[in-house]
């Protein structure tokens, strides 16, 4: 039995998952980050599993063979905090995130409470950066 992705690209509406978000601060915050993803991208925004807003996408195949596909950039607006999906091994990444104002780093994401504490134009950079970074190591996407 073959390992099963999770997190898919769903037909799910982008919009009506962000106007059930409960907090209207976090709600309002999804909609700016939706505009400024979907501004530096310029790719459409998809739902990817039940909570990811994902844009762009690409094949990643590992060396043990698992393979699948994932958003190019993303991000989530959960009830803790907002998580922000962005290349991990992007080599500018870090001194992209010491500017980027208030924030905690995971494995693979960015966690932010709010908008408001952060830099909006290094936001823009960490995700077009990612972007390319992901293209390039992952061209047959």
């Amino acid at each position: 039995m073959g390992y099963e992705l999770k997190t898919k690209e769903t037909d799910n509406s982008v919009l009506d998952f962000i106007e059930a978000v409960e907090n209207p601060k976090k709600r309002e915050d999804a909609y700016k980050l939706l505009d400024i993803f979907t501004d530096t991208t310029g790719f459409e925004a998809k739902m990817w599993g039940p909570s990811i807003i994902g844009f762009g996408s690409y094949h990643y195949r590992y060396a043990t063979g698992h393979e699948g596909d994932a958003p190019l950039v993303g991000f989530s607006p959960r009830k803790a905090n907002i998580s922000l999906y962005l290349a991990p091994g992007e080599p500018d990444r870090e001194a992209h995130l010491q500017k980027l104002g208030k924030h905690k780093t995971g494995k693979a994401c960015v966690y932010i409470n709010k908008t408001a504490d952060i830099d909006e134009d290094v936001l823009r950079d960490l995700i077009g950066d990612s972007v390319d970074f992901l293209r390039k190591t992952y061209p047959e996407s």
